[in-house]
């Protein structure tokens, strides 16, 4: 079956095994749009296992063969290892990994040619668009597996160390790190902080703004870290670490009514699939700064749930679709007068038996020049890598 009849859809990488890329916020592609960041993985039917390797490196085009640059023991099925082209260092990429004679994860630094060239010496969560600043968190903490790193071992402990641990910001020409956010800090700024008693904390889904002077993050409380059923606060806070604030509280998403959350077309601009008037999903920006805040909706939702991203230019929207009758649907969206036209139907047969954050969802990319999309899917039964020129 065709993924669309209009648009010419190629596979990106070979037949000889599962490859994806990872999560939609963050960009593939190198300077030139030559070269592909992608992660081969040995399985898709479980969460990797400690001592269990993925190959990253690189694709270079259709029906070429992908280019291994080295191994990993930090990667996930969601997110791969984190994968992200530096700015200030040409032909260099850096990849989360687990250094195995000091057992801790790192990130390090990879140049096409030489190989490895140095590291830094905390995994690499996020890094700001001008390629500055990196981001990161305490990967041991996240009890949803599927979103962290087998070699990452859950603590037993409900709360972690209030003041010495968080938000960490990294200067990555430097490698220096700071504490830009402590939890005590988190939970001075928390609308409920009662809520917190007796509660397993965490933090996750760390993203930088478009011009690189905020962040935004996911503030997550359980009762059982081991049998994860979490409550969700967004905070938002400048690289500085001033204007910390709960821009989203769980108020917001409660009964799933906020899906997935990220930066959009201004650096005050936030983008969320919401559900908030039970009639749907909808695509909704608001300003971060405005509190209460004050929605505006772009278009109605295809549903159930999407990862939402603006393309570079800011006219356009993709938004992807959780399986509904066995399909996975990619639309591209008109920001100015919410008209959605889909691009790509793939085939999801993801068994029920796998493990739910082994799923494969498409996790849309725009490239720099906004005129390549790339997916990851299970469309032919093995996942791959999908490229279409939308221009």
């Amino acid at each position: 079956m065709k993924i669309s009849e209009k648009f010419n859809w190629q596979v990106l990488c070979p037949e000889d095994g599962h490859y994806f890329f990872g999560y939609y916020d963050r960009d593939p592609w190198n300077a030139d749009l030559s070269k592909h960041l992608t992660l081969k993985a040995p399985q898709c039917e479980k969460l990797p296992q400690i001592g269990e390797t993925a190959e990253v490196g690189y694709l270079e085009g259709t029906n070429r063969p992908f280019v291994p640059c080295a191994k990993t023991r930090a990667w996930c099925h969601q997110q791969g290892a984190m994968t992200l082209w530096l700015k200030h260092r040409q032909n260099c990429f850096i990849y989360n990994d687990f250094d195995l004679e000091e057992q801790k994860l790192v990130a390090r630094i990879y140049e096409i040619g030489r190989g490895v060239v140095g590291r830094y010496e905390f995994p690499i969560y996020a890094m700001s668009p001008d390629g500055r600043w990196g981001a990161t968190l305490n990967f041991a903490r996240i009890p949803r597996r599927g979103y962290t790193y087998a070699e990452a071992l859950l603590p037993d402990d409900k709360v972690p160390d209030l003041d010495q641990d968080g938000v960490f910001l990294i200067d990555m020409h430097t490698g220096t790190s700071t504490l830009l956010v402590n939890y005590r800090q988190l939970i001075a700024a928390h609308p409920m902080a009662y809520d917190l008693k007796d509660q397993y904390l965490w933090l996750n889904h760390i993203i930088f703004n478009c011009d690189s002077s905020k962040l935004l993050f996911l503030f997550r409380h359980c009762p059982e870290q081991r049998k994860p059923h979490w409550q969700t606060n967004m905070y938002t806070v400048d690289i500085n670490g001033s204007d910390l604030a709960c821009t989203l509280s769980q108020l917001h998403w409660t009964n799933g009514m906020i899906s997935h959350q990220i930066w959009g077309r201004t650096p005050n601009e936030i983008l969320i699939d919401a559900n908030w008037r039970q009639q749907g999903n909808e695509y909704v920006v608001f300003d971060d700064r405005i509190r209460p805040f004050r929605a505006t909706r772009i278009s109605r939702g295809m549903g159930p749930m999407a990862h939402l991203i603006f393309s570079p230019d800011g006219k356009w929207l993709l938004a992807d679709s959780y399986p509904k009758d066995g399909f996975q649907s990619l639309a591209r969206v008109n920001a100015e007068n919410g008209e959605i036209e889909i691009i790509g139907r793939f085939r999801h047969q993801q068994p029920d038996t796998f493990p739910v954050d082994v799923r494969c969802d498409l996790h849309p990319r725009w490239s720099a020049d906004g005129k390549r999309i790339t997916v990851d899917s299970i469309h032919q039964g093995k996942r791959k890598v999908y490229l279409l020129n939308i221009e």
